[in-house]
């Protein structure tokens, strides 16, 4: 009988306590630095106990484990401990070793693929899919004869045709069939029916057809028992991956049903341990094993220490939780405080805060229909939705860790945002992708916002979190003062350009232009804008101070004298430099420029080729990475995306093509909305911002402080450096992000002024500062710093009054 201080036997709010003191030692990246970890991701992984690693650790140092494969000492160990992991595995989960099999595969993914695989080399079979499947089950398809996806009341007509004998070819009209859906929706949580397993059985018995049951239970296991106790009722194939239970291996398994064993009998592939004799010189010939089924599955060596590490998981679970029916109850007493507040959240006109994606036919806090998630979007007052972008943005920034768009889940989301088939496929053709900032399109989202509660989650987690979407998405922040009414014209009251900066490397540190250099602007941008990048060494992919803020540190330096761009890292470290000069013999293979992602398009640049280059990048991000160029002879070209159009609709007969730039050729931020932000932010307490944080290419100050306007950029349609120098338009607001938050003096990243900016400047959805500009008129031309500068609004006539 268990004592009255384990796990099992604490009343909820004990357990709470329990949880939130044990969490404190067990998983120290929980705690980590202010402000505290909030992980809320557990449906997607699980963080790992301390305990476990230490078990798994001592348990590779205690023991000499060897490839299964032989007969030494240390093989025979390694095949012993393997086989009483796999009985421990059909216990955990009620399995009677004489009716199942465990196979051990690298995730749930592998699973589903090793059941479609074997079932496909025989005459092929028909596929039908629940639509709350996760991308692993709908993959399937694409192996069967025939396929088909169906809801609740679907299912329930396609046991009718089953039983009936009506199915007719192209529906599974002919031959095996595989019926397979989730145990848990990784979306919304729902729990769906484990009756169907015994229903799909007993049905296809009737009808005379042999049709088998695939059971995604990836998501229930991680936080729910699951009982094949009664092997009648268990489905033919149940796939699993371990590491959503304990956070470490990065294991599954196929719990195999030994009846249905034999649709691996026509497999073909064998490798390693698989076979029992090959013969392959002047013969082509082989015996595989006729053993275990897990002997005939489990090609090559098996991963014999993350086996070990889950035995060492088994225990951990059990010491520190007690019981997975013990987390079931916790977990589903946490998602419904989640989902009760979530939905009592109101705007003062009495509009709801969230709508929350929950099936009719599940209830928070009835274990049997409904697990501990909550998928959501969030409005704001006027009922337009809030971008799931947004959301993760400041969750990043106050170290909530949560999941939003599609979840891998395209039925689920398809059904719960109401897109049919054409509107997924017209997002898709407008560059809609999954993580795409821009998510909502035609006036719908295309994703969501879901948290997913864990063993390791408590109440505080939640409370936190409702906080979060309280401060950032419900109070009240005072409305700002309109603009000032337009003064009368003349010198003293004009704008003029306070500084330029040109940033040579993309998202590295800026280069001031000095106050009197005139600078060359062109239809890229300023000269020498974004001309080089930072790659990825192996995926090719451009590198961002949003996921490596130490590249603040890294200093570009135009040497025109020289010629050279000499680069200098702040945080210690040599000086490199490279030519300015387009020297073919610089790259690597100059004829045939390489790709490299940005902002998700793929652009032609020409890599350096230097190792000393390399080296010094690589050492100062510790990231694999070296320098590239924009290749100015590319014929792809890309061209400005600004996410939020002005009301005048720049003419898209204008060509505005970019270089290295996310998302136009120039960013301009003004003084004076500058200096109300920071009044906001040291108003709470918060650190002013620095205006280097904007990475702007152009800040413009009014000569007189009496004549500050805030945010009168967002009614400019144009500005105009000097009486005949250069004309930019204005194509929109710059959408910001949290790498606002990064010091470029220091990178260290802070919560301001992203999260003032959040409560403040939200338009249609989107977070705001400055806007993107680029050139209609005076190619090649200079702007200088302290040069006058005419900004023309929206509403203005013809004649092109200033705004200033």
């Amino acid at each position: 009988m268990a004592s009255p201080a384990t796990p099992n036997t604490m009343d909820p709010d004990h357990y709470n306590t329990y949880i939130s003191h044990m969490r404190q030692q067990q998983y120290p990246m929980l705690s980590g630095p202010s402000p505290e970890t909030i992980y809320l991701d557990h449906a997607a992984a699980t963080p790992a106990a301390r305990l476990l690693l230490d078990r798994f650790h001592s348990s590779m140092l205690g023991s000499l484990y060897g490839n299964p494969h032989s007969a030494s000492p240390s093989s025979m160990n390694s095949s012993q401990m393997v086989e009483r992991v796999r009985q421990r595995v059909l216990r955990f989960f009620g399995a009677e070793t004489g009716e199942f099999d465990v196979v051990f595969v690298a995730n749930a993914t592998a699973g589903g693929k090793l059941v479609a695989e074997g079932l496909r080399e025989g005459e092929g079979f028909g596929y039908v899919y629940h639509a709350d499947s996760h991308t692993s089950l709908v993959g399937v398809r694409e192996v069967a004869k025939d396929s088909r996806c169906v809801g609740d009341e679907g299912v329930e007509a396609w046991l009718r045709e089953l039983e009936e004998g009506e199915l007719e070819e192209g529906e599974g009209g002919e031959g095996r069939m595989l019926f397979s859906w989730p145990a848990q929706s990784n979306m919304n949580g729902r729990r769906l029916p484990m009756e169907w397993c015994g229903r799909v059985r007993e049905t296809a018995r009737k009808g005379g057809r042999e049709v088998f049951t695939l059971l995604d239970a990836a998501g229930l296991v991680s936080t729910s028992p699951l009982d094949l106790s009664d092997a009648d009722a268990a489905p033919d194939f149940t796939i699993l991956s371990f590491y959503k239970i304990f956070g470490f291996p990065d294991l599954g398994a196929v719990i195999v049903k030994k009846s249905a064993a034999h649709i691996f009998d026509r497999r073909k592939f064998f490798g390693g341990g698989t076979v029992d004799m090959v013969a392959c010189m002047g013969e082509q010939w082989h015996a595989k094993k006729s053993g275990e089924l897990h002997d005939r599955l489990e090609d090559g060596t098996l991963p014999v220490h993350s086996i070990l590490a889950l035995d060492a998981a088994l225990d951990t679970h059990d010491e520190l939780f007690g019981s997975l029916e013990r987390v079931s109850r916790h977990t589903a007493m946490l998602a419904k405080e989640l989902h009760d507040g979530l939905t009592a959240l109101k705007y003062a006109n009495e509009r709801a805060v969230c709508k929350v994606h929950k099936h009719a036919a599940s209830t928070y806090g009835k274990r049997k229909t409904q697990g501990p998630i909550v998928a959501f979007n969030l409005l704001d007052a006027h009922g337009d939705w809030v971008s799931n972008s947004e959301v993760e943005k400041l969750a990043t920034i106050h170290n909530i860790h949560l999941r939003t768009g599609g979840v891998c889940n395209p039925g689920g989301i398809a059904s719960a945002l109401d897109l049919a088939p054409w509107e997924i496929k017209e997002n898709f053709s407008a560059g809609h992708r999954c993580g795409s900032e821009d998510d909502v399109l035609n006036g719908k989202p295309t994703g969501v916002v879901r948290v997913s509660l864990g063993a390791m989650s408590t109440m505080g987690d939640v409370e936190r979190f409702l906080e979060f979407v309280q401060e950032f998405f419900v109070c009240k922040v005072p409305p700002e003062p309109a603009p000032m009414p337009c003064p009368v014209r003349g010198p003293q009251q004009r704008l003029y350009v306070e500084s330029l900066t040109v940033y040579p490397i993309k998202s590295c540190g800026g280069m001031r232009v000095p106050c009197g250099t005139s600078w060359e602007i062109r239809s890229e941008g300023l000269a020498w804008d974004r001309e080089w990048c930072v790659v990825h060494q192996g995926a090719g992919k451009a590198l961002s101070q949003k996921q490596y803020p130490r590249m603040a540190l890294l200093r570009p330096h135009l040497d025109f004298k020289s010629g050279m761009l000499r680069l200098t890292f702040a945080g210690g470290g040599n000086e490199i430099s490279v030519p300015l000069s387009r020297n073919p013999a610089l790259y690597t293979e100059p004829l045939k420029p390489r790709n490299a992602s940005v902002c998700g398009d793929s652009i032609e640049t020409l890599t350096y080729s230097s190792p000393t280059i390399a080296d010094f990048l690589t050492l100062a991000l510790d990231v694999p990475c070296t320098l590239a160029r924009f290749n100015s002879t590319s014929s792809t070209l890309r061209h400005s995306k600004v996410h939020l159009k002005p009301a005048h609709q720049p003419d898209p007969s204008i060509p505005r093509p970019l270089m290295l730039s996310n998302e136009s050729p120039i960013l301009i931020i003004t003084r004076s909305s500058l200096n109300r932000l920071n009044e906001t932010i040291k108003s709470h307490g918060g650190k002013a911002a620095h205006p280097s944080v904007f990475r702007a290419n152009i800040v413009l100050a009014e000569s007189s402080p009496g004549f500050e306007q805030p945010w009168a950029e967002d009614e400019w349609s144009s500005v105009k450096f000097g009486g005949e120098g250069p004309r930019l338009e204005v194509l929109g607001g710059c959408r910001r992000c949290q790498m606002v938050c990064v010091d470029q003096e220091s990178a260290e990243r802070d919560r301001e002024p992203f999260s003032t900016l959040a409560k403040t400047r939200r338009v249609g959805g989107r977070v705001l500062f400055g806007v993107h500009a680029a050139l209609v008129e005076g190619r090649g031309k200079d702007v200088r710093v302290g040069e006058w500068v005419e900004a023309v609004g929206k509403a203005d006539g013809e004649d092109g009054t200033s705004v200033q």
